[in-house]
């Protein structure tokens, strides 16, 4: 039995463990990821940039702050969960935050291209973190979240696991 179903009470209801997000709520972050991605790769660098800034600004809160604290977060916990069925997977935080670090890069990287002047960095550098974004949103396939478990395992970590970390979302 896992820490997550202990935690149950008799109602069938499943509480996250510290340390745990629901795994619905990546998905709904990615998939407002990738609206604005899309419209920053549509209006290309100059008019972009101001979607990729705010895009930006949501993955610094993301990484730094955590996930849950995240723009995103904050709306799918406060507005979107509630009139949802409850909860029944959750994950190890940490995954998710180490991904958007790793949108945080791809959108540095954009921003770059647009303040040096090279368009094709902008270009790549979003086209990147769309298909990331993509791939969580359409398929719950997390690229940043399997990096973060690849290196976990190749690394090794001295912290131990927080519920179930191997389903992304």
């Amino acid at each position: 039995m896992s820490a997550t179903a202990a935690s149950a009470p008799l109602t069938g209801r499943v509480r996250p463990g510290p340390g745990q997000v629901d795994v619905r709520g990546p998905r709904f972050r990615a998939a407002i990821t990738s609206v604005l991605l899309i419209a920053a790769l549509v209006l290309g660098p100059w008019p972009g940039v101001i979607v990729l800034a705010i895009q930006t600004l949501a993955f610094a809160a993301g990484a730094v702050l955590g996930v849950s604290r995240q723009p995103y977060g904050l709306f799918f916990r406060s507005v979107v969960r509630p009139r949802i069925a409850p909860a029944s997977e959750f994950e190890d935080a940490a995954a998710p935050r180490f991904a958007q670090g790793v949108g945080l890069a791809f959108a540095i990287a954009g921003l770059a291209g647009v303040v040096f002047s090279l368009p094709v960095l902008f270009y790549v550098a979003v086209a990147f973190a769309l298909v990331a974004a993509g791939l969580n949103a359409l398929f719950g396939f997390c690229l940043g979240c399997e990096m973060y478990l690849l290196g976990k395992r190749l690394f090794g970590s001295s912290r131990p696991s927080t519920g179930n970390a191997t389903q992304t979302g």
